[in-house]
């Protein structure tokens, strides 16, 4: 199975909460960074929404950042009561 993709990113932390995170690695024979993926993992499991999940191209990304410029948002229980729903 091959590796999946990685990309880096830089994070800032705390000076204990690093300390403690690199006692665990050493502990449990992981990298920092496999415990923060899973950690990661595991807070994107628990809080996003369908919404969230939408994965937009870049064109689709432009037109729906011009739409939230220029459009107005209606609660949807006001377009349920308009629609007669």
């Amino acid at each position: 199975m091959p590796k999946p993709k990685m990309k880096r990113v830089n994070i800032i932390l705390e000076d204990d909460l690093y300390e403690k995170a690199r006692a665990v690695a050493f502990v449990r024979r992981q990298s920092i960074s496999e415990i923060i993926r899973k950690a990661l993992r595991q807070w994107m499991t628990k809080n996003i929404d369908k919404k969230s999940e939408l994965v937009i191209t870049e064109k689709e990304e432009k037109r729906l950042l011009k739409i939230l410029e220029t459009e107005e948002f209606v609660p949807l229980e006001e377009v349920k009561k308009s629609l007669g729903l």
